[in-house]
């Protein structure tokens, strides 16, 4: 947020209080299946993987395990297709190696 701060601060702010502070602060879903939701979506649109990575981050430390975020990129393959689904999958190594590394 920092680097998006330095030329566009309100929309760093948005970033922010608009998910974080009106969605996933809604009562009809826990954070885990939130993380679940945001997961495929962003896998879904094939152009998000930096978002994905976080996410998939966020959605480790909200108690998802690897096997179950597997599971959702390999779902993608139906809906979303085969390269959205490979994508996927490679953000998800990358995000668990960063969290191996960070540990």
């Amino acid at each position: 947020m920092a680097s998006l701060a330095a030329i566009a601060p309100d929309f760093a702010r948005y970033v922010i209080e608009f998910p974080f502070g009106d969605i996933y602060a809604r009562p009809g879903l826990g954070l885990r299946e939130r993380e679940i939701a945001t997961i495929a979506a962003l896998a879904a649109m094939g152009n998000a993987r930096p978002q994905l990575e976080v996410h998939i981050q966020a959605g480790l430390n909200v108690g998802l395990t690897r096997e179950e975020i597997v599971e959702v990129l390999m779902q993608m393959a139906v809906y979303a297709g085969f390269p959205a689904a490979l994508n996927g999958l490679f953000a998800a190594q990358a995000a668990f190696a960063e969290t191996e590394a960070g540990q």
